[in-house]
């Protein structure tokens, strides 16, 4: 008899929700495809999310797996998709090496490797409520082929993470690692993301598989520990973040106020103590950082909504921790009050909000 397992997720609708699911055999004593980079296994890659970093980030991979591999895509948006399409190539009937799927189960079903970036912990557990459903059917072909791999970017919560981890394990329909990454859309666009990985070091191999495969969207993967580490470090991250890009807009804006040439007072900057992220690749201040999406009237880049939420959910797993925080709330405050103002921008915008000129 097999193993049977209750999975709970969450979901902002409703309390919970409980999948009685029955595991299926082990991946790894069924046949299946062996995942292989090599044009010649005619591998198929999976991606669900063409977001504002989901986007550049498939068409990175799209860009550098073989012609011959196939990438499976989903997006609630369809404009999203249809979009994709046309910017990459190809037709619904996979052209060009690009499926449309109908669904995220259908992303998984057809993948050995499906890697989700998605705004919310809600709209993670709802994918992989969608995918785990039932059993996935087995991967084709050779017997000593890695286990199906589910790779998150996404930026949630570590709790709601192990969750979902569990329910993929459990079920033995595959692993499931963290891998939320760091960059914004600039380097997203540049794959030059640097990605935080949660994974077992002691699933053999595990890790060594991972990372090659996020090197293809960025160039740095940095192994923090088992499952969920990934994304505590970037929550720390994010955290500084935040409080950083609102204390580059105050500085630029007090010094050009101060009658400082904007250019030489970035260069200033950038070449001192106050050097930082925000003021070096993202700075607020247009004509600074190339690219930046303020040279754009800040579209393009991360959401000022998005930002808001990395640091909410830092907030509250520092609270759980009881860890002592003292800038968070009153920059909470400040994109709350951005977001009603300046919605949909790059948080960078924060810049303009202040006044700055």
């Amino acid at each position: 008899m097999r193993p049977s397992s209750s999975i709970r997720f969450y979901y902002p609708s409703r309390l919970c929700t409980t999948l009685n699911t029955t595991a299926p055999t082990s991946l790894s004593t069924v046949t299946r495809r062996s995942f292989s980079s090599t044009p010649s296994n005619l591998a198929t890659w999976g991606f669900i999310g063409l977001g504002r970093m989901g986007y550049p980030m498939a068409q990175n991979l799209r860009a550098k797996i073989p012609s011959s591999d196939t990438l499976v895509i989903y997006d609630r948006n369809t404009e999203a998709t249809t979009k994709f399409m046309q910017e990459v190539g190809g037709t619904a009937n996979g052209d060009m090496g690009i499926e449309v799927a109908g669904s995220p189960r259908q992303v998984a079903e057809k993948s050995e490797v499906t890697i989700t970036t998605l705004p919310e912990p809600s709209h993670v557990k709802n994918v992989f409520h969608n995918i785990l459903n039932s059993p996935l059917p087995p991967l084709p072909s050779s017997p000593d082929a890695p286990e199906r791999l589910f790779i998150d970017c996404s930026t949630i919560d570590p709790t709601s993470s192990r969750e979902v981890a569990n329910a993929v394990h459990s079920t033995l329909q595959g692993r499931f690692v963290d891998a939320p990454m760091s960059g914004g859309v600039v380097g997203a666009r540049a794959a030059t993301l640097t990605f935080m990985l949660g994974a077992s070091s002691r699933s053999g191999g595990l890790v060594k598989r991972v990372t090659p495969i996020l090197e293809l969207m960025g160039k740095r993967v940095l192994h923090l520990g088992e499952q969920g580490t990934g994304l505590s470090g970037k929550l720390a991250n994010n955290y500084l973040l935040a409080i950083s890009n609102i204390a580059t807009a105050e500085a630029m804006n007090l010094g050009v106020r101060l009658g400082l040439d904007p250019q030489r007072l970035g260069e200033l900057i950038n070449g001192s103590s106050g050097r930082c992220w925000s003021s070096e690749v993202n700075n607020p201040v247009p004509g600074i950082s190339p690219g930046a999406p303020a040279e754009k009237d800040y579209e393009g880049g991360f959401g000022v909504e998005l930002m808001r939420k990395d640091l909410r959910l830092a907030m509250e797993e520092a609270q759980r921790l009881e860890a002592k925080i003292e800038l968070g709330a009153k920059a909470g405050e400040v994109y709350a009050e951005v977001e009603t103002a300046e919605k949909g921008k790059d948080f960078s915008v924060v810049y303009r909000w202040l006044g700055g000129r």
